[in-house]
């Protein structure tokens, strides 16, 4: 774990700050900031010079480094002014950080470009985002550098250390999805599960094997018999709501996942440590709601095992009851997150009178090849419910996709022999196969979202928030945009 732990703000002058880099901004017209354009007045027009000579041009996130009064000063390039909103400010401050560690800084200071609300809090998490590496097994590598503090000169404290929190939330679940399968195991998921709850103050369940068995969870327990790792079914509630229903936050918590007996190639077999960011994503939603404590009642529910193979593994052709009673014949042991999913949602559906349902699943390969790594595939039950995640998703720029669940796609799904089948037709529309499989887990008119993040989830192009090879935390800031934290 490597990231900000300390954001503080100041108003008093830059001259008077204790700081190892200084950042101020400029936009593509030219124009500085406020402290850009007091230093450049009062040095002789240092940046004007710059500008005028052409090195320096005001491209969104280009970076030029000046000395000015004994202090090292970074002045920043902002874009197009009028384009300038909390999206660009988040990548910035990301820059910005990114900057003070290839800089070897221990302490910078940056200009806040923007006193707008979304501007302020897009502040805060770009400085975190941009601060994170993942370096815990990094023990011979001399060059290795972490960030101890920042300041904010100017803007609204409280705002900023709201996206500080949202932030830290997003590298906590970061952290979750990179360590590897024998470090982040179910028994791991419930520690930082109590961990939220204990900040939190909220109530954790957490259901083992035999528990979660003997209550009928035959999704889970069947994906669970090849492997000796404690498999959990993790529950955590937030009710700080009054009488409102429960928002209901589903997540995969497949921390390795092999294929099962139906074996995934090995090449990359190593990156299905990642086949559990769904719970990271719900995890890392809930750190943010245990810090930040608003007026909501919330659940999250995780059921988690690793998928292996053995002599007590499942099989193709077995037979399997979900908490809701249907049946599912099971085609293909490497469809096995949906497996899980029908008794988290089963359960949702059950024991809660939710708002809504959102699950989050690096379900299918499928979304890949549809999206890439550009956006998330979304498909669900309620129009009115989509239409609020594709807002989040604008206002955050976590991008989605909807799928249809038309009735034609839901009926390649259905068994000969069972309920439900786990996959749909060969070689057609696996996602929304996968979608249509959990519909037939959430309950009768309960507004549900699945989100598929098999592509957004990791393996993205490296940016200034995203390091390269590591898990994004998508999704964290979308949802806490639609519950107004």
């Amino acid at each position: 774990m490597s990231y900000i732990s300390e954001v503080s703000c100041s108003d008093n002058d830059w001259l008077d700050i204790n700081a190892d880099l200084f950042a101020v901004g400029i936009f593509k017209d030219k124009s500085f900031t406020p402290l850009a354009k007091k230093i450049d007045s009062n040095n002789d027009g240092i940046f004007s010079k710059a500008v005028g000579i052409g090195d320096v041009k005001g491209e969104a996130g280009n970076v030029h480094t000046f000395y000015v009064s004994g202090k090292r000063v970074l002045l920043v390039g902002l874009g197009k002014k009028e384009k300038f909103d909390s999206n660009e400010t988040r990548m910035i401050a990301a820059t910005i950080s990114r900057t003070a560690i290839r800089k070897k800084v221990n302490r910078f200071a940056l200009e806040c470009f923007s006193d707008e609300k979304s501007n302020c809090q897009a502040m805060g998490e770009g400085i975190i985002l941009g601060s994170y590496q993942f370096l815990d097994y990094k023990t011979k590598d001399k060059d290795n550098f972490s960030l101890k503090s920042a300041i904010v000169m100017g803007g609204n404290e409280s705002i900023i250390s709201t996206g500080v929190s949202i932030g830290t939330a997003i590298c906590f679940a970061r952290d979750l999805a990179n360590h590897p399968g024998n470090k982040t195991t179910p028994t791991r998921l419930a520690e930082a599960a109590r961990e939220i709850a204990e900040e939190g103050e909220m109530k954790l369940s957490v259901f083992d094997r035999e528990e979660f068995t003997s209550m009928g969870m035959g999704g889970l327990a069947g994906v669970a018999q090849g492997s000796d790792e404690p498999p959990k079914f993790i529950v955590l509630e937030y009710m700080n709501g009054g009488e409102a229903k429960p928002k209901i936050l589903v997540g995969k918590g497949l921390t390795f996942d092999a294929g099962g007996i139906s074996i995934k190639p090995a090449a990359s077999m190593d990156e299905m440590k990642f086949d559990m960011c769904g719970a990271a994503t719900v995890l890392g939603i809930f750190k943010a709601i245990a810090s930040l404590k608003p007026k909501i009642n919330a659940v999250c529910i995780v059921p988690s095992t690793e998928n292996l193979l053995g002599g007590k593994a499942y099989k193709p052709g077995d037979i399997l009851k979900a908490y809701n009673g249907k049946t599912i014949e099971v085609l293909n042991t490497d469809a096995e997150g949906r497996l899980i999913l029908a008794d988290g949602l089963s359960y949702a559906s059950k024991h809660y009178d939710p708002e809504y349902i959102l699950d989050f699943a690096t379900l299918t390969g499928a979304v890949l090849i549809a999206l890439g790594h550009i956006a998330t595939g979304i498909m669900g039950t309620n129009e009115e419910l989509i239409e609020m995640v594709k807002k989040s998703s604008k206002n955050v720029n976590e991008k989605v996709w909807e799928f249809p669940l038309w009735p034609e796609f839901c009926k390649q799904v259905q068994s000969e022999i069972a309920d439900v089948k786990n996959i749909g037709a060969a070689r057609q529309a696996g996602t929304i196969a996968g979608g249509a499989f959990l519909k037939e887990f959430v309950g009768e008119n309960i507004p549900w979202v699945h989100f598929d993040i098999a592509g957004t989830a990791w393996g993205g192009k490296a940016n200034s928030m995203n390091p390269k090879g590591s898990a994004t935390g998508w999704g964290i800031r979308l949802v806490l945009d639609m519950f107004d934290v």
